[in-house]
C-alpha cells in the first residue's frame, strides 16, 4: 500500500526522499534525510525508528549496503519491512522482507532506489527509477516528484492513495524541503502544488 523512491543529485549533493500511501500522514513515519549523509525510507510495517538508525549508520562511515544489513539484523520483524536506502556518494541497498505482501518490488538506479508493496504491478518501481533517472539536470524535488507521478501512471496502489511527502535536504541541519499531505483526495497532485 505504499511506493516510494529516495535519490541523490549528483550535481548538488541534495538528498531525499519521496512517498506516498493509502493511510494519513506518511510523511511523519517513512522518510528520512540528513544533509552530507543520505536518506532512508521504511515501509509494509513502518518502524519510524529505522531511518534515523540508518543515516546514524552512514554517518560513521557505512556504505548504504552495509548500513542497510546492520539495520535488518537489527530489527524485529525483518521479514514484515521494506526499506530503501542511498549514502552521500549515491550507493543504494534496498530491503523486501518475506513477508512483505501483495504485489511487491523494489528497483536501483543511478543515485535512486524505489520499493513498492500492495500494489498493481510489481514493474512500478522500475517506472520511478526510469522517471527519475530521465532529467538529471532539473532540481531534486522535481525528479522525485516525477517519479512518484510515474509510479502512479505505472498502476499505483489498489488503494485510493491518501496521503503523501518529499523530503529534501542539501548543506543545512534542517530540510531544504519537507512538504507533506496529510489526507487528501490526490495526495500526489496536491505534493507537485505545494512544490
Amino acid at each position: 500500500m505504499t511506493f516510494s523512491l529516495v535519490g541523490r543529485c549528483a550535481r548538488t549533493g541534495m538528498l531525499g526522499a519521496v512517498v506516498t500511501t493509502s493511510a494519513i500522514s506518511v510523511g511523519a513515519r517513512c522518510p528520512s534525510a540528513r544533509a552530507g549523509v543520505g536518506a532512508a525510507l521504511t515501509q509494509h510495517r513502518t518502524d519510524p525508528r529505522l531511518g534515523p538508525l540508518a543515516l546514524d549508520l552512514l554517518a560513521k562511515g557505512l556504505t548504504a549496503g552495509e548500513a542497510m544489513q546492520a539495520v535488518v539484523t537489527a530489527t524485529p520483524h525483518r521479514h514484515w519491512r521494506q526499506l530503501a536506502l542511498i549514502d552521500a556518494a549515491g550507493r543504494t541497498a534496498v530491503h523486501s522482507g518475506a513477508n512483505v505482501r501483495g504485489e511487491k518490488g523494489e528497483a536501483q538506479g543511478r543515485d535512486c532506489a524505489a520499493i513498492a508493496n500492495i500494489v498493481r504491478s510489481a514493474t512500478l518501481p522500475g517506472a520511478m527509477v526510469a522517471a527519475f533517472e530521465k532529467s538529471p539536470d532539473l532540481p531534486l524535488a522535481r525528479r522525485l516528484l516525477d517519479a512518484l507521478e510515474a509510479g502512479e501512471a505505472a498502476g499505483g496502489e489498489r488503494q485510493p492513495v491518501v496521503s503523501a511527502a518529499l523530503l529534501v535536504v542539501h548543506r543545512e541541519s534542517f530540510p531544504y524541503v519537507d512538504l507533506r499531505v496529510d489526507d487528501h483526495a490526490r495526495p500526489i497532485a496536491e505534493l507537485g502544488r505545494l512544490w
